[in-house]
Order: C-alpha cells, then sequence, then structure tokens
C-alpha cells in the first residue's frame, strides 16, 4: 500500500517555514482508493510570493485547522504505508518536521517519484512534475494545490507502475537500514515512536526489568545504532532480550549525563558497564615546586583513589584543556607541563607571561590565578546553578551545586526572573551527589560559557 502525499508550504526550508495544505492519496498498487485533502493554518504569514504560485492565501488558511489538529488523520492514513512523493525529500522533510515540533517521530519508507521516473522512463531534460505531466499527457487543473499535485503524481505513478518490469519499485523504497536488524521481540511502530531529542533511553526484558540504560542527543539515532552495530556476543544477547523502550527527555546533556548516572546505579542493569566516565583516564594534577609555585601537569590516572582535578579522554584532550587555560588565566606554558624547558616558556619572550617560569612573579600573585582555575574545577565552597536547555521551548534546566556538592537537577520557565536562590532551589529534585556526577559536572564547567553559570 502507497500513501501519495503533496504539500504546499510559506517557503522552503523545513525548519523555518510551515504547512498550508495537505493531500494523502492511497493507493494499493492498482488505483487510488482513498483521498484526503485540507488547507492548514501555517500560524504564520504567507508571503506574497506563495500566493502568487500556490493561490493560497492568509485569508484561505485563518479558520482551517492547525497541523496538531490534523495530524492524527496524517498518522492514520500513511501508518504502514509507503510515503510517495515528487521529491519526496521535501514533502516528507516538512511533515518530519511539523510532527517533531509535536514531540512525535514520523518515520515512514518513501518513495520518490522524481528518482522512479529517471529510471523507468529516462529520456527528459527536466523531471519537474510540470514537466513530466506535460510529456505524458497527465492533466493537473490544480497546479500547485495539494490535491491537484497529489492527483497528477498518483496518475503518474499508474504509468511508473506499468513500466516497471524488474520490481524496480520495490528496489527503490528507501527505508532505515537499522530498522531491518531489530531484536525479535521489539516492535518496529514502537521504534517509530522513539524521539529525535536529548534525554536518557532504557531497554527493558520481557518481564519490564531494565537490562541498559543509556543517553543520547537523539534518542533514535542512537537506539537504532545498537542494533545497527557489528555484533558481538554482548550486542547479541541484549539484543535479543529487549522487548520494549522507554526513554525521558532531559533536553540539556548534562541532565541526561547526570540522570543516566544516576539511573545505571539505582538500577544497576545488566549489560552496562562501569560508569562511562570512568573511561577517563587521564587527569591534570597539581603541585608545588621548589620555588612555591603550583604546578599543572597532565598525566595518567594510575589508580581510582586518585584525585586529578579534571578527567581528560587521553593525552592530547587534557594537554588542549591545559592550553586553553594558559591563555583565559595567564599561566606560565611551563610551569603547566606543556615545554619542558629550563628556562623562560615561549609567553614570555612574547609578553605573554608574567615570568612565573623564572621566578619572576611572586609566587603569591602567580598561586592566585591557579586558583580561581583549581576552584572552577573543582567547585570548593561554591555554590552556583548551571542553566541549559530545557525539553520545550519555554524551560531550561537547571543543575544545583551548594556547598561544593551536588544537589540535583530541575526545570523551570526560560522566563522565569528569581530574586534569591530558594526561588529556583524550590524546583530542585534532590539527587545522589558521587565521584561520578562531579567529573561529569567539572568537564561541563571546563566547555560551559559563563552566562550558563550563576553563581549565589
Amino acid at each position: 500500500m502507497y500513501a501519495i502525499v503533496d504539500i504546499e508550504t510559506t517557503g522552503g526550508n523545513a525548519r523555518f517555514e510551515k504547512i498550508t495544505e495537505v493531500a494523502i492519496l492511497i493507493h494499493d498498487g492498482e488505483k487510488v482508493i482513498t483521498e484526503y485533502s485540507t488547507l492548514v493554518n501555517p500560524g504564520k504569514f504567507i508571503p506574497p510570493f506563495i500566493t502568487r504560485l500556490t493561490g493560497i492565501t492568509n485569508e484561505m488558511v485563518a479558520d482551517a485547522p492547525q497541523f496538531y489538529e490534523v495530524a492524527k488523520e496524517i498518522v492514520e492514513l500513511t501508518q504502514g504505508k509507503t510515503f510517495v512523493a515528487h521529491n519526496a525529500h521535501f514533502d516528507y522533510g516538512f511533515i518530519r518536521e511539523e510532527f517533531k515540533s509535536l514531540g512525535y517521530s514520523f518515520h515512514r519508507s518513501i518513495l520518490c517519484t522524481v528518482k522512479l521516473s529517471r529510471r523507468l522512463i529516462p529520456g527528459f531534460r527536466s523531471y519537474s512534475l510540470e514537466n513530466i505531466c506535460a510529456h505524458l499527457d497527465i492533466k493537473n487543473s490544480a497546479r500547485h494545490r495539494a490535491a491537484g499535485d497529489a492527483m497528477a503524481t498518483a496518475k503518474l505513478f499508474d504509468i511508473l507502475i506499468s513500466k516497471d518490469r524488474e520490481e524496480i519499485i520495490q528496489q527503490s523504497i528507501s527505508t532505515d537500514p537499522a530498522l531491518m536488524k531489530l531484536p525479535p521481540g521489539l516492535d518496529r511502530d514502537e521504534m517509530n515512536r522513539l524521539p529525535e531529542e536529548t534525554g536518557v533511553y532504557y531497554f527493558h526484558n520481557e518481564r519490564g526489568n531494565i537490562i541498559y540504560i543509556g543517553k543520547s542527543n537523539n534518542i533514535r539515532k542512537r537506539v537504532l545504532s545498537h542494533f545497527a552495530e557489528k555484533e558481538n556476543t554482548k550486542s547479541l544477547s541484549m539484543k535479543a532480550e529487549v522487548c520494549s523502550i522507554t526513554w525521558e527527555i532531559t533536553g540539556s546533556e548534562l541532565v541526561a549525563l547526570l540522570l543516566e548516572s544516576d539511573e545505571i546505579k539505582k538500577h544497576k542493569p545488566r549489560y552496562n558497564r562501569m560508569q562511562r566516565e570512568s573511561y577517563f583516564q587521564w587527569g591534570i594534577f597539581k603541585s608545588v615546586n621548589k620555588d612555591g609555585y603550583i604546578a599543572l601537569k597532565a598525566a595518567r590516572i594510575k589508580n581510582k583513589d586518585e584525585e586529578p582535578l579534571i578527567t581528560a579522554r587521553n593525552a592530547e584532550e587534557a594537554a588542549e584543556i591545559l592550553d586553553m587555560q594558559v591563555e583565559k588565566y595567564n599561566l606560565c606554558q611551563k610551569l603547566c607541563g606543556l615545554y619542558d624547558i629550563k628556562y623562560a616558556c615561549f609567553r614570555y619572550q612574547v609578553n605573554q607571561c608574567n615570568g612565573a617560569c623564572i621566578c619572576k612573579e611572586p609566587p603569591e600573585e602567580y598561586n592566585r590565578r591557579v586558583m580561581q582555575l583549581v576552584r572552577k574545577w573543582r567547585y570548593e565552597n561554591q555554590n552556583f546553578f548551571i542553566v541549559g536547555e530545557g525539553r520545550t521551548r519555554n524551560e531550561q534546566s537547571v543543575v544545583a551545586v551548594e556547598r561544593g556538592r551536588y544537589i540535583g537537577f530541575g526545570y523551570m520557565d526560560a522566563e522565569f526572573a528569581a530574586t534569591s536562590p530558594d526561588q529556583v532551589k524550590f524546583f530542585i529534585k534532590n539527587y545522589a551527589d558521587n565521584r561520578d556526577v562531579q567529573r561529569i559536572i567539572q568537564r561541563h564547567l571546563h566547555k560551559a560559557q559563563p552566562d550558563d553559570v550563576i553563581t549565589f
């Protein structure tokens, strides 16, 4: 079964423009059996040049349903069918974006009649719907209207079916390769409901027990990647057990990391190995040299009892972190272990270092700047909030640290103007502090923008 779709829009960019009209024709492989068409109120102004092209005016859509009001019908009409359109990525992209704004992931197999026409009826200079209809004598009395163009596409599709002697149509249907490798106990419709947003996801077995927890900036993409990965003993075993997937949207990557860490410790899923952050095998350590200067150095973490100021994945990342802080806090390259030299560092030679490397700057002055950095990394005796993206456009996430300890996270209205820390803490849900979350927050602070951190 096929759903032949055509839409009209306020412009060409699916991220910023909106749908003004939708037509869907259900085709059973032989003929059209169902017709559906509706104007859609885009919630924004239709430019004059679009009106001249389509004939759809702002007055025409003023009393039309908004997309969310017709979304259920579109889902039901296209469910289990191949999405067919002329230049399909345009129509499909707009409809997916509209559903995304509603918090729903719209996924269908796709068939583009432009690409299919090039294979089955080659030789035309242009494969625009207008040109190909003119050559094939397909009448379209409502050009640039969804119903007219959808019916013209259906007539073109009939011709393409009649010319398909080698099952090219079936070969041309685009499906997500990862969906072909789904666990045997997992329903495909459940995969289609997965959001393409930041959050934490949970794999459950047939008894509903959580067997794996992960986080991602795109939950659906990451979940599919689990099932598309090169198969090993662990992945095969886990795939055989997965029967359902649940998730929690966080909006913020930092909150997703903190929630994932807490949930893994709480549920102890059998397929989660050690806390993800423990894979950071390098750290930056501090010491005091014989002249009284605080020296920083990147080194491998040799045992779990060592407490680096901040962790890194490898030596290169640790050096990059130090290099950035040298610039920001006016530190010495030599005392940060970036250059193994006996005399002055290069920054001193270009008047960008105050001379701590050759004992010219007093240790007290230099160490004061180092400790500013250390306090940022360790957030010792500090009280602050980290604000970030929320689950919707109208809210923001808040991670709270009080007296140097992580106390939890929450969400509040993006326009909320707090006048005291207690007002913000009202929105915070308490979570446990531990070494893993400390490292997660430390690493986030390293790349956070100044406006993201609010001290109190």
